[in-house]
């Protein structure tokens, strides 16, 4: 008989996704921020608590309410809908029809299975297909994707996605080279490797234009 434990820790420990968007109940938003503030601070004080903590101390008495406050607003607030950048795009009147390429975009995100930081790079490119979108909307995008607890496959193919809606075209291309804090300083402990994942769509799939990516982002990768 197979342990439900054991299968959850090897999908964990293996870093498998389970699906394409991120899991979420269908009362996600039924609390306001300040509600799920108040009910975090409790629940990491009862963690700090149990791993005895003296939470008396000037040091850490404010330690679950800052990090309730972090979840919330910052490392997870790309859970919330209405914290979505709005992409404003404009005619391409400048009739510019080559590759646009926006590199080593910073990229901080969490892993889904132990709650640890993914810190890398995001390369996001698009070929114009009459309309064009502000630079920083594409690092907003990578931004707002990635502050969910999150799998790395599934980021790239949200910024893809996102950007073919949002530009109405299937030429989008997104690399994300990142390390796992979870294999980095746990685990194996393997301070050295990265996770590259790519995810290519409409001409990007053609090598020619593919390779012409890669050349512009100096990642000599392999896919």
């Amino acid at each position: 008989m197979v342990n439900n434990d054991e299968l959850n820790d090897e999908i964990g420990n293996n870093h498998i996704s389970t699906s394409i968007n991120n899991p979420l109940r269908d009362d996600a938003f039924a609390l306001s921020d300040d509600k799920k503030i108040e009910l975090i601070k409790k629940d990491v004080e009862h963690i700090l608590e149990t791993l005895g903590i003296d939470l008396t101390d000037d040091s850490l008495k404010g330690t679950p309410n800052r990090v309730a406050k972090m979840f919330v607003k910052e490392i997870f607030g790309g859970l919330n809908p209405n914290k979505k950048p709005s992409s404003s795009t404009f005619e391409n009147n400048y009739k510019y029809g080559e590759m646009l390429v926006e590199k080593n975009i910073t990229l901080y995100s969490t892993c889904e299975h132990h709650l640890l930081p993914i810190v890398g790079r995001a390369h996001v490119a698009y070929i114009s297909n009459g309309t064009v979108v502000g630079l920083s909307k594409m690092n907003r995008i990578v931004d707002y994707y990635a502050k969910r607890p999150q799998v790395q496959e599934r980021l790239t193919m949200q910024i893809v996605q996102e950007l073919q809606r949002v530009l109405n075209t299937e030429d989008v291309a997104c690399i994300i080279d990142a390390k796992h804090l979870c294999v980095n300083s746990r685990g194996i402990r393997d301070i050295e490797s990265s996770t590259v994942t790519s995810e290519f769509g409409g001409k990007f799939k053609e090598d020619k234009v593919k390779r012409e990516f890669l050349d512009y982002i100096q990642l000599d990768t392999k896919f």
